[in-house]
This record gives structure tokens, C-alpha cells and sequence, in this order.
């Protein structure tokens, strides 16, 4: 759904890592001089959980932009399913270097493989039922484009970036608008060629938004009756389809029921903002002197 394409995706990780670093070492890393700054080292980092592994860009980047002496390199792709105790990749470089950039790779690492290891596991559960799992806009702040580069890794889609480019007209929008058909008359004439999305709350406000033409009616918090029999009416709509979206309290237990009746997608915030980080750990060597 997102008009947000990935080869922009270099940018966000070089200003994301910029502000992660700065944010972490500040004035320098005192307890890294403890080291010589001549000894160099090997490390290995350890995955202690089962998990669907993203992030490979952002910890590559933290070490290029610590001491580009530090070589990466890795036994897992984006994407790959681990189990624990796999060795992840590995360091060679500064031991200072390796031990400064630590805590800021691992922290990317287990956020974005804890975000698309819950992205896998929901994309399992609809499995076979056509439907698009969407995330949301409940990311942690900063690192919004690093999230939505990690459902996608973990099997899920993007709905909009933000606030700027897709409109999603909510209950609020449409009271200080006037109404629904107000609302998407409006949005065409201020920016067209937008995506146009509307939240509904029954079907008597489903039907005025597809006699709208809204590009996306948002089903909030309908029952699965309901749900179907929205599916049902946008069918058989001579005028205008649109895209059906399911939202509001769906959990694992839920979202099957949820994809079988027939919506194109369902939007759920906890792919981001209940993700639980996966658990890692590295270990490091101090290289013998020749």
C-alpha cells in the first residue's frame, strides 16, 4: 500500500546509525580506552532465541561508521529463520572498535529480527487466505522506516509511511469536515492521485464511503457478520470496489477468522509495537600477538 520504495532505505540506515552512535558514545567510549588501542580482536554474536533475522544493514553500517577497519562477516541472510545458539556473524578488527559498537548493532539486530519474527509468525496464521497483513503507524519513534524494512523482511506489507503520503480519514477528520463524502471530495481536489482511505464504524457509514468512492474503506472493530457482509455489498457494486481493510482489537486468535471473510487487509499495530527483541550476545577473542 505504501508509496515509500526501498532504495531510499541506505539513507535512513546512515542517519538512523549516525543518531544511534552519537547517542551512545557521545564524548568517546571511556571504558573502550581501557583497551590499547593497537590490540585487535575476533567476536562472535549469538542468537539465544528462535527468530526470523533483520538488520544485517544497520549493524554493517554501525561498524563502518565506528572504524572501517572492522570487518563483518555474516552466516545468516535478512529473512532467514535461526535457531538459538546460531552464530550470527562475526568481528574482526580494533578491540576497542568491536566493543564500542557493540550495544548499538545488537540493539538494531534483536529490534528488527524481534519485529519480523512477529511479522512471520502472523503472516503463518492467514497463511493460504489471500489477505494482506498491514502495519502501522505504532512504531518507536526514530526508527519508523527501519520497522516497516522489517515486516517486510518477516512476510507482512507497509500501509502508509506516514501522515503525508496516503490520507486516512478517521471519525474526527469527518465531524470537522462535515461528513464522509465531504471528506473524500475534499482530499481528491488537495492532493490527487493520493490514496484516499476511509475509517468506517458501521455499515450504513461502509455504504456512504463506497458510494464515495473511497480507494480504501477501513472496517473498524466490525463483527465477522459484518465484515462479510461488507465484502459481500463491494462485490456486487456496480460503480466502485474498493480495497476492504479489517482493524481495531485483532489478536492471533482472531486474525484467521478475520481473513476468511474476504477483506483484502488487516491492519494490526502489535507487528511493531509489541514486537519482543530477540535475545543475543557476543562473544569476544583477543587476537595473539604475532
Amino acid at each position: 500500500m505504501s508509496s515509500w520504495q526501498q532504495p531510499d532505505i541506505e539513507l535512513v540506515i546512515t542517519e538512523d546509525v549516525r543518531q544511534a552512535l552519537a547517542e551512545d558514545i557521545g564524548s568517546g567510549d571511556i571504558t573502550a580506552e581501557l583497551i590499547p588501542a593497537e590490540t585487535m580482536a575476533e567476536a562472535r554474536i549469538i542468537t539465544r532465541d528462535d527468530g526470523v533475522i533483520c538488520g544485517r544493514l544497520w549493524v554493517n553500517e554501525v561498524f563502518q561508521q565506528v572504524d572501517a577497519r572492522v570487518s563483518v562477516e555474516w552466516h545468516v541472510q535478512d529473512g532467514d529463520n535461526a535457531a538459538a545458539n546460531t552464530v550470527l556473524f562475526t568481528l574482526k578488527g580494533p578491540a576497542r572498535a568491536l566493543l564500542t559498537g557493540e550495544r548499538t548493532a545488537l540493539n538494531f539486530l534483536q529490534l528488527l529480527s524481534g519485529t519480523s519474527t512477529r511479522c512471520a509468525e502472523y503472516a503463518h496464521l492467514v497463511e493460504g487466505t489471500g489477505v494482506k497483513l498491514l502495519d502501522t503507524r505504532k512504531t518507536i519513534p526514530g526508527l519508523r522506516r527501519a520497522q516497516k524494512f522489517a515486516v517486510k523482511t518477516g512476510g507482512c506489507h507497509n500501509h502508509r509511511v506516514g501522515l503525508y503520503d496516503a490520507f486516512l480519514i478517521k471519525e474526527n477528520h469527518i465531524a470537522a469536515c462535515g461528513g464522509i463524502a465531504e471528506s473524500v471530495t475534499t482530499a481528491r481536489t488537495l492532493h490527487p492521485g493520493k490514496p484516499v482511505e476511509v475509517e468506517v464504524e458501521s455499515l450504513a457509514e461502509f455504504d456512504i464511503a463506497l458510494k464515495s468512492q473511497a480507494d480504501i474503506i477501513m472496517l473498524d472493530n466490525f463483527s465477522l457478520d459484518d465484515m462479510a457482509t461488507a465484502v459481500a455489498i463491494n462485490k456486487a457494486n456496480p460503480a466502485h470496489q474498493a480495497k476492504l481493510e479489517a482493524s481495531g482489537g485483532i489478536t492471533d486468535s482472531t486474525l484467521r477468522a478475520i481473513a476468511e471473510t474476504g477483506v483484502d487487509y488487516i491492519s494490526i499495530g502489535t507487528l511493531t509495537k509489541d514486537c519482543k527483541a530477540i535475545d543475543l550476545s557476543m562473544r569476544l577473542t583477543m587476537e595473539k600477538p604475532a
